[in-house]
């Protein structure tokens, strides 16, 4: 059974995947939030914890080079896009420094294949989280070689995870209180955390083949928010976008569009323009431009 190291596997997406893949490999993982740790290991008693920052390069060595493992799945990161404007030297810190600390240890203890866990605020950033996770998107097709490879993947929006807009919604309604919406025009991709965690899957399962690094991307579909907020409550406040946030977000841009490969519903970015262009996205991948939720996958996105 394969060894999988993940980084902030305490949280939405590390849970999603060891959720999925719980009898198929042995995992460890790296986090800091005791009672998301204490969660974890109710629920998956096979996993063993490690209480770590990510920014303690000498711990990060000495627990990589001890589990020896297959596969490190990088999801620790400072996610909060308002949090991270307001505190941009702690998101550069987790983030960059973070990233670059786990692309030393998989290289020291010769990890196979290092998954780096992206978002779309890195296509084409304009706040500070996105500009991070832009950088480390870079270090890890930086680092990638045919020893130690490094792949991302880049997610959308996941319903429901930590920091979602969706649970804080309910409760409001719960509490019947409006819901706080930053604007009518806003839309968002998104995604289930099923999906991220198949996602990541694939990333590993394509890196084991392929010599060359790539950031992999689902094609999405999109949702008005002030219609999710409808679909909760009729009662809704209209607040004003927050520090760094944008009305729509783009997952894939047009500038990228020639570097890319489109296979099924995957979409591969890499770092060289590809021989054919007929196997290109064709349009850049965004809120959008994107094909929007069904009624069905509403009611989905909220339950």
């Amino acid at each position: 059974m394969k060894k999988v190291i993940i980084t902030g596997g305490s949280g939405t997406v590390g849970t999603a995947f060891i959720q999925k893949y719980y009898k198929k490999f042995k995992f460890y993982n790296i986090s800091r939030n005791e009672s998301q740790i204490s969660n974890l290991k109710n629920n998956f008693p096979e996993v063993k914890n490690y209480i770590s920052d990510i920014l303690n390069l000498d711990n990060l060595i000495n627990i990589f080079e001890s589990i020896n493992p297959d596969i490190v799945i990088h999801s620790a990161a400072l996610k909060h896009v308002n949090l991270a404007e307001e505190n941009p030297t702690s998101a550069i810190e987790t983030n960059i420094r973070g990233s670059l600390n786990i692309i030393r240890a998989s290289i020291r203890a010769q990890v196979p294949i290092t998954v780096g866990v992206s978002t779309d605020k890195a296509c084409e950033p304009d706040n500070t989280y996105g500009y991070t996770k832009k950088i480390m998107e870079k270090m890890f097709m930086e680092h990638h070689n045919l020893k130690t490879k490094f792949v991302c993947t880049r997610f959308a929006n996941i319903a429901n995870s930590n920091g979602s807009v969706i649970p804080f919604w309910k409760n409001l309604k719960k509490q019947n209180n409006p819901l706080k919406l930053t604007s009518p025009k806003m839309n968002r991709l998104m995604f289930f955390k099923e999906a991220s965690a198949k996602l990541i899957y694939d990333a590993y399962k394509f890196a084991e083949t392929m010599e060359k690094p790539f950031i992999l991307s689902n094609i999405m579909k999109t949702v008005n928010m002030l219609d999710l907020a409808k679909a909760i409550s009729d009662k809704i406040d209209i607040i004003g976008l927050r520090p760094g946030e944008k009305l729509n977000e783009t997952l894939v841009s047009k500038r990228e569009l020639p570097y890319t490969k489109v296979y099924k519903d995957l979409v591969f970015i890499f770092n060289d323009i590809t021989l054919d262009p007929r196997d290109n996205l064709q349009e850049e991948h965004s809120s959008l431009t994107a094909e929007k939720m069904t009624a069905t996958e509403f009611k989905k996105l909220i339950e």
